[in-house]
């Protein structure tokens, strides 16, 4: 039996990289509501970053690629890094098949290997940084950091410890809610992260992502109706002062100072 990794970071690799070597992580991905939420969240980082047809863009842990190669058509240049091989296997099998030429994909370990430095104009950690433990997690931002232009954006989206879907899915659906998770993944506290990005040296903001869609659409993949109609319901939601802080997740835009 092969040795379990002994880091937090290891573990997270070796999970993500079964996972994306598995024909689940295809099949999940492909699932129609999965595919809605990849193009609301494209056109919804398009409006919140004023990203346009000349900005180039990195995506840090990219996974599959799905929203990068979306992105793509829009931006000058896409980027995406990921630690597992898997992944970026089958992104850049993707980004051939779709013939997109403006966007490539590297195997990359944050923290390890080097990133361009002052070469973006955005970039993105979408559901990336609550798998990071926090030197890897304060890195991430740094490099983020070093790679953007002057007054580039960085765009990172992540559950909240306090989102109100996670406690009623962990009561109600236990082992609907372990199937995705890895085994270092946690929620993270959005005004602490905020801390950490303005740290790090950004003029940052935050705000809420959702409260249904997003849950909705990895616990039922399938119904793009439910996605859809949740979707316009959490327009609402996250815009009532007294429950908004109960949303599922959470998103800093962040300029480079």
């Amino acid at each position: 039996m092969p040795a379990r990794p002994e880091s937090p970071v290891e573990r997270e690799l070796d999970y993500h990289e079964k996972f994306y070597s598995s024909s689940l992580a295809r099949e999940h991905f492909s699932k129609p509501a999965v595919r809605a939420f990849r193009k609301k969240l494209v056109a919804h980082i398009l409006r919140c970053t004023g990203a346009q047809s000349t900005t180039r863009v990195l995506s840090l842990g990219c996974g599959l690629g799905d929203t990068e190669l979306l992105l793509a058509s829009r931006v000058s240049f896409v980027l995406g890094v990921d630690g597992s091989a898997a992944a970026i296997h089958q992104a850049e099998q993707d980004r051939a098949r779709l013939g997109v030429r403006n966007a490539t994909f590297q195997q990359l370990r944050l923290g390890r290997d080097p990133l361009p430095e002052a070469e973006f104009d955005l970039v993105l950690a979408i559901f990336l940084l609550h798998h990071l433990p926090l030197p890897e997690l304060n890195q991430a931002i740094r490099a983020a950091h070093r790679a953007l232009r002057s007054e580039g954006t960085l765009y990172t989206l992540d559950p909240s410890r306090y989102r109100l879907t996670g406690a009623i899915g962990k009561l109600l659906v236990p082992q609907l809610m372990e199937r995705y998770r890895s085994p270092e993944e946690r929620e993270l506290d959005p005004s602490w992260l905020l801390g950490l990005v303005r740290e790090a040296g950004f003029r940052a903001r935050l705000q809420f992502f959702d409260f249904l869609s997003t849950p909705l659409a990895g616990l039922m993949p399938s119904q793009a109706w439910l996605y859809e109609a949740s979707w316009w319901l959490d327009r609402v939601l996250i815009r009532l002062p007294g429950i908004r802080w109960l949303g599922s997740n959470f998103e800093i835009i962040a300029r480079k100072a």
